[in-house]
């Protein structure tokens, strides 16, 4: 099963594989026929059957003609349809949705808020384990629509802090590396949003512990969000926000102001 799928997402999996099973079996089709007429590999096809991989458009079309389905195993893409965001970041996003105010700190790529869409692309595309290129392509769309939150009337207030690292990480080439660099100087410029860098020469001890988000709803309900590699977490219980206040406040202060920032990342996209 593959990882970051919601459960409700992993049960469509299943029921959708397990429909092809059944109406294959039903018409007296075998496996390896199937495989062989959909072009895929026996185990393949077995995995998408048994659940363990997404049915794919294709081997419900094939299947649904070589069954004679007519349109009922075609009718279950609809549900299969990939996620748009990680299971890990889907309740940080609705959350997100609702900002008046929002403190992020990146500590090794640019926020998601602030992407480009070919640094998006570079990201998303070299996910280990590998994904389809349909979720690839879902996952980027929607990281852009985020975007739409940073010009959304009425104007919400946006705070970035970016550790250096992020600035000199090649994600992509020269080119990709380049537009993303000039994105956030244009983004620097909105009124509600402002972008400073965390030099290595100033970056506290704090700042090694990975990236924080502070947001503050519509409700005026404050949440903090925090991600690794695997997991995420929204913590909304006083305790929780009031070190990750802290931690963020401390990153900050050794921060360059938006001016200095502003220079800092055109240097460092000179010297690309």
């Amino acid at each position: 099963m593959a990882s970051g799928e919601s459960q409700q997402a992993q049960q469509n999996w299943r029921y959708c594989g397990g429909q092809v099973k059944l109406w294959r079996e039903e018409a007296g089709v075998s496996r390896q026929a199937l495989a062989d007429e959909v072009g895929y590999d026996y185990e393949y096809v077995k995995s998408m059957e048994c659940g363990r991989r997404r049915p794919t458009l294709r081997l419900l079309q094939v299947a649904d003609q070589m069954c004679g389905a007519r349109g009922k195993l075609v009718a279950g893409h609809e549900f299969l349809k990939p996620e748009a965001f990680p299971q890990r970041t889907q309740q940080y996003v609705l959350v997100e949705e609702e900002a008046i105010t929002l403190y992020s700190y990146a500590a090794m790529f640019i926020p998601g808020l602030l992407q480009t869409k070919e640094y998006a692309h570079e990201l998303i595309s070299n996910s280990c384990p590998p994904l389809d290129e349909e979720t690839i392509e879902e996952r980027v769309a929607a990281r852009l629509k985020r975007q739409e939150l940073l010009t959304r009337k009425p104007l919400a207030h946006f705070s970035f802090v970016i550790h250096e690292a992020a600035l000199r990480a090649m994600v992509g080439d020269r080119e990709v590396m380049c537009r993303q660099l000039n994105r956030l100087l244009e983004a620097g410029r909105l009124r509600n949003v402002s972008v400073q860098v965390l030099p290595f020469a100033s970056a506290p001890p704090v700042a090694l512990g990975g990236p924080l988000v502070l947001v503050e709803t519509k409700e005026h309900e404050h949440y903090a969000y925090v991600e690794g590699q695997e997991t995420g977490a929204l913590y909304a219980d006083a305790d929780k926000l009031n070190a990750l206040t802290q931690r963020h406040g401390m990153i900050r202060m050794q921060a360059l102001n938006v001016e200095e920032s502003a220079r800092f990342i055109t240097k460092v996209a000179e010297e690309l």
